[in-house]
Formats: C-alpha cells, sequence, structure tokens
C-alpha cells in the first residue's frame, strides 16, 4: 500500500491510513488487488471518516475481478473507472517470471514475434478528494508514476503535479496508453516481416501457425481497445456534466477535458492503427495466394507447351508403327532421314512459336521475377 498526500508542492509518502484531509489537497491511495481484499473494513472506515460515504459492493468487486474488461461507472459520491493496462508478459500468479512476450521468428533470425499481449486492469475510484487505485501485485506504472510524482514535489515542479484525482488518474492512464502506442511499432515491424515473406516467390512460406497468432494478437488488441476508448468516452460525458465547485474551478474542470479528450485520441489512434494492420495482413495473404495460384497458372502453362510439342511427334510415331503389308515410304533408304528431320523442323517450329508467346518463358518475365 502507498499513501500521498498531495497538497500543492507538498508530497508526503506514508504507509498509513490517512486520519484527515490536508487542508487544500487530496489523498492518492494504492493498494495491490490483495491487499484491498484483505483491507475492506479499514477501506471502508477510511471512506465513511474521510468522505461520509462507502464503495459498493458491485464496485469492490468490479476492482477485485482480474478479468474485467475497461469499463466506467459513477454515483452521486465518486466515479469508478476500470482501465486495462499493458502487462508486458506479467501476471497476478507470475510476477516473479515475467516471460517476455517476444520471441524470435525462427532459428535464422529475423523481427521478434508477439505471441501474445496480456493485460491486466487497474481500476479507480475518483472522489472530490481521494483517489484510490488498485493494481495487479508489481504494478510498475504505479511505481513508476509515484517515483515521478514524488521527484516533482521535491523538485518544487508544480505544473508537473495533478491538480485533483481525476487529473492524477488520467495521467496515469495516458502513462498507459502510451504502452500501447509504443506496442504499434513492433507489431508493425511483425506484420512487415509477414508480408515479405507472403509476397517472396523464391521461399514457400509455411509458418502459418505463427502468421495465425499474429492476427489473433491483433484482434485481441482491437477488443482490448475498443473497451477503452467507450470507458473513456463514457468518463468525457460524464466531465461535460460536471460544473465548477469549491474543490473545482472552470480552468481544472477545462484541463480535465483536454487531457481526457487527449488520451481518447491516443486510444482512437491505437485502434485505427491496428485495424490497418489487420487489413494489411488480410490483403498479404490474398496476396500470397494470388501468387501461388499464378505460379500454378505459369507451371500448368509450360506443361501444355510441353505436351502440344511432343503430341505431333507421337502421331508421327504411331502413324509410321502400323502394321500394313504395304508401306512404300518404309522401303525408301531415305525414309528414316526425312522423317527424322521433319520430326527436328516440326519441334523446332513448336518451340520457336510457344516461346515467342511466352508459354515457354522469356527473358523478360525472368528479369522481372529476378527483381
Amino acid at each position: 500500500m502507498h499513501v500521498l498526500t498531495i497538497e500543492g508542492k507538498n508530497i508526503v509518502a506514508s504507509e498509513a491510513m490517512p486520519l484527515h484531509l490536508p487542508g487544500q489537497g487530496y489523498v492518492w491511495l494504492s493498494f495491490s488487488r490483495r491487499e484491498f481484499e484483505v483491507k475492506q473494513t479499514e477501506i471502508h472506515e477510511m471512506l465513511e471518516r474521510l468522505c461520509k460515504t462507502q464503495l459498493f459492493d458491485l464496485h469492490v468487486s468490479d476492482l477485485l475481478n482480474n478479468q474485467l474488461p475497461s469499463h466506467y461507472d459513477y454515483t452521486n459520491e465518486y466515479d469508478l473507472l476500470v482501465f486495462r493496462r499493458l502487462a508486458r508478459g506479467r501476471t497476478e500468479t507470475d510476477v516473479a517470471n515475467p516471460g517476455q512476450i517476444l520471441h524470435r521468428a525462427s532459428s535464422k533470425g529475423g523481427p521478434p514475434i508477439l505471441r501474445r499481449i496480456d493485460t491486466s486492469p487497474i481500476g479507480f475510484v475518483v472522489l472530490d478528494r481521494v483517489v484510490i487505485s488498485v493494481h495487479p501485485a508489481d504494478c510498475t506504472v504505479r511505481d513508476t508514476f509515484a517515483s515521478r510524482l514524488l521527484h516533482s514535489g521535491a523538485n518544487h515542479t508544480a505544473g508537473r503535479v495533478p491538480a485533483n484525482p481525476a487529473d492524477l488518474m488520467l495521467r496515469m492512464i495516458g502513462v498507459m496508453v502510451d504502452g500501447y502506442l509504443d506496442l504499434r511499432r513492433e507489431l508493425t515491424r511483425q506484420l512487415d516481416h509477414w508480408q515479405s515473406e507472403l509476397i517472396n516467390p523464391r521461399t514457400r512460406f509455411n509458418n502459418w501457425s505463427a502468421l495465425l497468432d499474429s492476427r489473433l494478437t491483433l484482434h485481441y488488441l482491437d477488443e482490448v481497445c475498443e473497451d477503452q476508448r467507450a470507458a473513456v468516452q463514457d468518463w468525457i460525458d460524464a466531465l461535460d456534466a460536471w460544473h465548477e465547485d469549491a474543490t473545482l474551478s472552470s480552468k481544472e474542470l477545462e484541463m480535465l477535458r483536454v487531457r481526457s479528450r487527449d488520451v481518447l485520441e491516443h486510444i482512437e489512434r491505437v485502434v485505427h492503427h491496428v485495424s490497418r494492420l489487420e487489413q494489411s495482413a488480410e490483403a498479404a495473404v490474398q496476396m500470397h495466394f494470388n501468387v501461388q495460384s499464378n505460379r500454378n497458372n505459369d507451371v500448368m502453362k509450360t506443361l501444355t507447351a510441353l505436351t502440344a510439342i511432343f503430341l505431333p511427334l507421337n502421331l508421327i510415331t504411331g502413324f509410321f508403327g502400323m502394321n500394313f503389308a504395304h508401306f512404300p515410304f518404309l522401303q525408301s533408304d531415305l525414309g528414316l532421314a526425312l522423317t527424322e528431320g521433319f520430326m527436328v523442323l516440326l519441334t523446332l517450329g513448336l518451340v520457336a512459336y510457344f516461346w515467342m508467346h511466352n508459354y515457354l518463358g522469356s527473358s523478360k518475365s525472368s528479369k522481372n521475377e529476378d527483381r
């Protein structure tokens, strides 16, 4: 558990439940999911003492649910926002072994393959002067943000200190969304690799399981981002109904709207990019099968031309192989030489004809394939 009392430029960290609110600031309490479950009674007593309110049981269940998608809900006393962050391979039960989700494409090297994307929810309860966040165990987002916040307070950089609980929540969500923006480069590199492998005419692509994993990763990321977009949009709609009061000035309220729209815009950029990657992957697969179909057509065209070349030769040999009692041409001394010469001329003529019509390939097409 981490407790930060934020009052202007002064930020005080502690590990005990606050007994009272600061004069002008607010309090941020962050719990791991297990700590929140164990200390429910203390948390309810603290909220009753500081804010004269308590959390609904359904909202407590949402905060403890590790499989809950991103969503937003509200009451007259507080707002609840659950946002799934990028876990980078970490899970609730295996934080000691953060298993990288990036693996090599093959033993010969190549760009990394994103086998799967792990996400875990972070829940925020936003009150007027208290914000509670519930994180997975060993959450780097919370630790990094808390360290940055303490550093800003120590250097008296008030502009970097969140002005209110909602501002703190939005800044943390912005950090989480930046992780998805960075993930786009990895996905783009991966899909570019698959596209080059699929379209390369000199290689036989057979790593369909890895390509399927990549497409499933894109589908999962699209679902996660769609839930995030819906949750943030609901938050913005609720924020538009807020009014200036004693704890929130008009300037702070407008800043919350600006930050919320900025977070939403970043999420939409991820959604748009994922959609474009899915379309590119689908186009690459279609181009792969078109290339294979054209290659098969070229093979069949060549085989057909060869068959057409040898068909008249078979006809000639079959004609002269018939058993007739009198066959004058067979008795001639020049019969064999004339027949062989005619067959050679016929073969050369057919080969030249099919070569000119590109049934047997041409130097121009070969150069194009080399390119």
